[in-house]
This record gives C-alpha cells, sequence and structure tokens, in this order.
C-alpha cells in the first residue's frame, strides 16, 4: 500500500500550508485582516499536522507532529519592512502574489486530502476517513479566504 507515503506528503504539504500562512501574515502585518485571519487558519493546518502524524503511524510512517512555526527572528526583521512600505502600490502587487500562492498551495493539499479520503474509502478505514472529514472542509475554507482577499485586493492592486 502506498497510503503511507500519501500521508507523509499530506503531512509536508499541511506543514508547508501552516508556515506560508503565518509568513504572509507577518510579511502584511499592516492589513489586519491578512495579519489576524492568516495566523487563525495557519492554527488549522497547524492542528491538521498533529492529526496526520498520529493516524500515519498504522501506515508506517513516523511523522513529527509539530510543524515549522513563525518565520524565524532575521525573517521577522527583514519583513517588518511591511510596516515601512505600508499600502504603497508595490506592496498590493506581493500582497496580491502570496494570496495568489497561498490559494495554490491550499488547492494543492485539498487535492491530497481528497485522494486519501478515497483510499480510506477503499480500505475501508474510518478513522482515516474521519479525519479526512474533519479536517478537509477546514483546507477548503483557507482555499476560499485566500480568494476572497485575491478579489477584495485584485482591483485597487492592478489598476493603481
Amino acid at each position: 500500500m502506498k497510503i503511507g507515503l500519501a500521508l507523509r506528503e499530506l503531512h509536508r504539504s499541511e506543514s508547508d500550508l501552516a508556515h506560508d500562512l503565518l509568513k504572509v501574515a507577518a510579511r502584511h502585518e499592516v492589513d489586519h485582516e491578512i495579519f489576524h485571519v492568516g495566523r487563525d487558519v495557519a492554527r488549522w493546518s497547524q492542528h491538521h499536522v498533529r492529526e496526520i502524524a498520529e493516524i500515519a503511524h498504522r501506515y508506517g510512517e513516523d511523522l513529527d507532529p509539530e510543524v515549522r512555526g513563525e518565520p524565524a527572528p532575521v525573517v521577522r526583521l527583514l519583513e517588518k519592512g511591511s510596516e515601512l512600505v505600508g499600502r504603497r502600490p508595490v506592496s498590493d502587487l506581493l500582497k496580491l502574489r502570496d494570496l495568489r500562492e497561498l490559494a495554490m498551495r491550499a488547492f494543492g493539499v485539498s487535492t491530497e486530502w481528497e485522494m486519501v479520503a478515497q483510499a480510506a474509502q477503499g480500505l475501508p478505514d474510518t478513522d482515516l476517513l474521519a479525519v479526512c472529514q474533519r479536517c478537509h472542509p477546514e483546507t477548503l475554507r483557507q482555499m476560499k479566504w485566500a480568494n476572497a482577499q485575491i478579489k477584495q485586493s485584485a482591483t485597487q492592486a492592478l489598476l493603481s
């Protein structure tokens, strides 16, 4: 069975999504929506990583239940420039790019949840399926949030 490999990849993807959400939140700290909601939805991915690590043992995988946390202090200092730049057109374009990358990463994670859920149904493994049913909707909400932020920001960023 290759479910262990799929869980390992999902674990890595969720960890990367959590880290990227935190990084984007820090980079765009002057935008309170991005900063606060980005940090909130990053916690969902952190929780997903723990759930995946817990169930992956059944499939021969030993995964770390913790994800990379806050961006490193040096990165944090560099991103502090967000406050100095404020809402200039260039920063709007950077925010749009960051949101696009978040939406795409969340879409990829969503696809991985779908694959694992299909495998869980095929086994059947009701515990694994339950994890998918708990976590996947939150990933969809992360993707929709990033997309909504893109819609809100695109006009100003691209026409100013």
